[in-house]
């Protein structure tokens, strides 16, 4: 019997910040971000966490934790001990989606750079920026044959082509949460992100767009630099 490929889980967990943090004595919220240090460390070995700051850029979410699992129960005990610090008693969820990396049927003889070409490993690179939202396609798209849908999809590769500076991470929803798929772009310049969604608006693949919103643009930051954003 043939041993099943090893997935990974992905999560993306937004958070808000209670104004009554900000009141806190400089003491106690320094306790506090020095506890939720600790955590995302203890889980260092099951949980790869890259954080990112939307403080100023969304009103609904101050930071961005991009976590990368193999053991759905590590992000949740991760989570578990996370609201249980000084600082985590004070941030609400605003969002999480949640996904897992899989063979894609459209590409699979393609490979990014930093990218397994089986894309069943995700390999977060070092870009400035993070572009994330849940995407959903209309039910007719599954009804189209194998060959029309990949003729869409080669002209939707295509264009991302033209855009060797925006790095996208697929992985997939179906059945885990409300979404289909979870895209994440990672770039040094929003500049190019922006064009390469302005020239997908044009592409044959889009006439089966059903929803491709929220879009969170988030700015990589250790995470200290992120949790003191919230200070």
């Amino acid at each position: 019997m043939t041993k099943p490929e090893r997935r990974q889980f992905v999560n993306f967990v937004f958070y808000k910040a209670d104004p009554l943090w900000r009141r806190m004595t400089d003491t106690e919220r320094q306790e506090g971000v020095k506890a939720f240090i600790g955590v995302v460390e203890s889980f260092g070995d099951r949980v790869l966490t890259i954080p990112y700051s939307t403080v100023g850029i969304r009103a609904e979410v101050d930071i961005v934790l991009w976590r990368i699992s193999y053991e759905l129960e590590a992000i949740q005990d991760m989570t578990v001990k996370l609201q249980a610090t000084g600082l985590g008693k004070y941030l609400h969820v605003t969002y999480s989606y949640l996904s897992m990396t899989k063979r894609s049927i459209y590409v699979d003889e393609h490979s990014h750079e930093g990218q397994e070409s089986k894309r069943l490993t995700i390999v977060p690179g070092k870009s400035k920026y993070i572009f994330i939202y849940p995407f959903v396609k209309t039910r007719d798209w599954y009804l189209l044959t194998k060959s029309a849908r990949q003729g869409m999809m080669n002209e939707h590769i295509e264009i991302g082509h033209r855009f060797p500076t925006v790095k996208i991470n697929t992985t997939y929803s179906f059945g885990l949460d409300d979404a289909e798929f979870v895209l994440a772009f990672e770039s040094d310049y929003p500049s190019d992100f922006l064009d390469l969604v302005m020239a997908l608006r044009e592409a044959e693949a889009s006439r089966h767009t059903v929803r491709d919103t929220p879009i969170f643009t988030c700015i990589r930051k250790s995470l200290s630099d992120t949790l003191n954003d919230l200070m």
